[in-house]
């Protein structure tokens, strides 16, 4: 039998406030396999290590059990430390007596105590039976893949090809940059945001070390961390871009017109078009959908106008196969559909607009040159209101969560708007303020007594057209108990943030998980928040959650330094708690292949027999197909159906 050593940690008050560290190592000293035991107030500190460290060495122990907080947070410290005496790292197990029993018996210290008990003897019991493992190695491909093209794809890509290495930067859209190119200007300093990004779209264009694939899509992904194996498919431009000069006369002979993606709508662009001036890749695309060739058969005014004959009415998609060590997730987000808020008269009113089509009237490159107009008759609004949290903690349409960015963003509109129409009136209305960065509050403070922006606290019930054909907005002011009723000439909705469309199909071909909402799942969102669950996938900006500019240049530059960091090693270490298979009692009956997510798992004939073989670099450990194997032939290194039932028997006993 071993020689386990256990070591019962008090976490400061957050165990030793509910159980009872004296009699946990009392009751477990004697227990068979136990060989010493001990607590410390903090054993991840650096005096507690020690004290391991050296009972480690001194009582010669086989295996150790560290009874404290969750493994998520420092069983990566505690096998580094048993690595460091000469210990395996797998003949260490930590039991968790701080979120699975302190924290949820804070207020009955006995039966804490009993239940933490039982806990450890379960841990005990698992590590007497453990295997010493090896990490599985794996050479690693350093090369990245950044997918989405927004500020935060642009930034991570630029970090890690500044740091050397080769980046393949995949963007669905014509064109690089995302909303921020949209934007007017970006709070709290309102400067451009055309200025900020489009040096840094030209940079990725230019840079020997960023292969730029834009108006393509991730098609398929498999391998692992370190080996990826990559299919995109590039859709077709229908231009020859080394041949377009880029004289626009395509564009403007054109005769086709349709509703402008980059204008949301407020403006028109041709079925030949560049989304915008600043676009990286300048060149033209055929819209297949609104072109009068591809609908009818004729047409060709493009063609016949095009003196460098660049276009390819036979372009056909192409597939592209990558191989990269790493992924980037940046897909950024959408706003929720306008047309779901009946209520505000989205949809039936033209000049009840989102704030994505109110930052396209401010900008100078936008419709009405940046001049504020009504786009029911282009007059200039003289009194406008400014609705916030329409769609976010709203249950109703199911988006609990806040957006974050609204109430920053609907105090910049307000502000630029008096900017632009000095004897206008802002009103704004607010469920509360969230003013949570750098400068924010004073932002607000500035907008408010500068700028005379009128704030009113309360929620907007209804949007409608009175008997004068003037919007009515009717509220409530929280703030004195009153029913509000206000007459003005333009509604502005603060929509909520969404993920990005078809983000959910995008993640089910990589394999990494959502939260209800859909956007990306992150391993902890304080200790690894630009990790995703799936090893050698990253977080990088609003595809994670609602996020301004700063905060998402700052994610996309740490799920850079992830990358880079783990392109520093030439091989990688593969977690060894994998499934086996038994080959004697394996049937070859397959079920176990469609069970497991990760597609570890394939028949092989071996001595004219079907076996199911694991792939172990594949395999997460996960247990499905443990649970699922009829003849009990498919276990999991460490985690065995021996183990479970020793477990079970210790965990029952009293």
């Amino acid at each position: 039998m071993k020689r386990t050593g256990v070591f019962v940690c008090w976490c400061g008050s957050n165990i030793a406030g509910a159980v009872d560290v004296d009699q946990v190592v009392a009751a477990i000293k004697d227990y068979p396999g136990v060989a010493h035991a001990e607590h410390y107030v903090y054993m991840c500190s650096e005096p507690g290590q020690k004290l391991i460290r050296d009972a480690i060495r001194d009582k010669k122990l086989d295996s150790v059990v560290i009874a404290s907080c969750s493994p998520t947070l420092h069983e990566t410290t505690f096998r580094g430390l048993c690595r460091s005496t000469g210990l395996n790292p797998y003949q260490c197990e930590m039991a968790n007596i701080r979120e699975q029993c302190s924290w949820v018996h804070k207020d009955n210290k006995e039966e804490a105590t009993l239940k933490a008990i039982r806990i450890v003897k379960t841990i005990v019991e698992k590590v007497n039976q453990n295997e010493s493992l090896e990490p599985i190695k794996t050479p690693v491909t350093r090369r990245a893949m950044v997918i989405g093209g927004g500020i935060a794809g642009i930034q991570a890509s630029l970090d890690i090809a500044n740091a050397g290495y080769e980046v393949i930067l995949v963007e669905r859209s014509p064109s690089i940059g995302g909303h921020m190119i949209q934007l007017s200007e970006t709070f709290p300093t309102l400067d451009c945001s055309q200025c900020i990004l489009t040096p840094k779209m030209v940079e990725v264009a230019r840079h020997p070390k960023i292969k730029l694939m834009a108006y393509s899509e991730i098609q398929e992904i498999s391998g692992y961390v370190g080996n990826f194996k990559v299919k995109i498919k590039q859709k077709p431009r229908y231009i020859d871009c080394i041949k377009c000069t880029g004289c626009g006369i395509c564009t403007e002979k054109c005769p086709v017109k349709v509703s402008s993606e980059f204008n949301e709508g407020l403006a028109n662009r041709k079925a030949i078009y560049i989304p915008f001036p600043q676009a990286i890749p300048n060149y033209p695309v055929i819209d297949r959908q609104n072109c009068l060739y591809f609908k009818t058969g004729k047409c060709k005014v493009c063609e016949k106008f095009c003196s460098a004959n660049a276009i390819k009415f036979d372009d056909k998609d192409k597939i592209v196969e990558e191989e990269v060590g790493a992924v980037v997730v940046a897909t950024g987000y959408d706003i929720y559909p306008i047309e779901k808020i009946g209520e505000y008269g989205a949809g039936k009113y033209k000049d009840v607009i989102n704030g994505l089509q109110f930052e396209r009237l401010l900008s100078a490159s936008g419709p009405t040159a940046g001049e504020v107009k009504r786009l029911s008759d282009g007059k200039v609004p003289k009194r406008v209101v400014f609705i916030s949290c329409v769609g976010s903690r709203d249950p109703e349409h199911h988006l609990a969560y806040c957006s974050k960015i609204c109430c920053m963003y609907m105090t910049k509109h307000a502000m630029l708007y008096k900017h632009k129409v000095h004897d206008g009136e802002a009103i704004i209305f607010y469920i509360d303020t969230r003013a949570g960065g750098k400068g924010y509050e004073e932002f607000v403070s500035r907008a408010q007594e500068n700028d005379k922006i009128v704030y009113i606290r309360g929620k907007v019930s209804k949007v409608f057209k009175n008997s004068n054909d003037k919007l009515v907005v009717w509220g409530a002011d929280t703030l004195i108990g009153k029913q509000v009723e206000v007459e003005c000439d333009m509604v502005v909705l603060s929509m909520a943030m969404v993920p990005s469309e078809r983000t959910k199909e995008l993640l089910g071909k990589l394999k990494i998980g959502s939260d209800p909402y859909g956007f990306v799942s992150e391993v902890h969102p304080k200790m690894r928040p630009v990790e995703s669950v799936s090893a050698g996938f990253f977080i990088a900006g609003a595809s994670q959650a609602p996020k301004d500019v700063p905060e998402t240049v700052a994610q996309a530059s740490a799920a850079a330094s992830k990358v880079t960091d783990l392109f520093a090693f030439a091989e990688l270490a593969h977690e060894p708690i994998v499934a086996s298979v038994d080959e004697e009692i394996c049937s070859g009956c397959g079920i176990c292949i469609p069970l497991c997510p990760y597609k570890a798992r394939e028949i092989e004939i071996k001595d004219g027999k079907r076996i199911a073989k694991v792939q172990e670099i594949l395999c997460e450990g996960c247990g499905n197909c443990v649970s699922g194997c009829p003849a009990n032939a498919s276990q999991q290194h460490n985690l065995t159906t021996r183990q479970l039932l020793k477990m079970v028997k210790a965990g029952v006993k009293k």
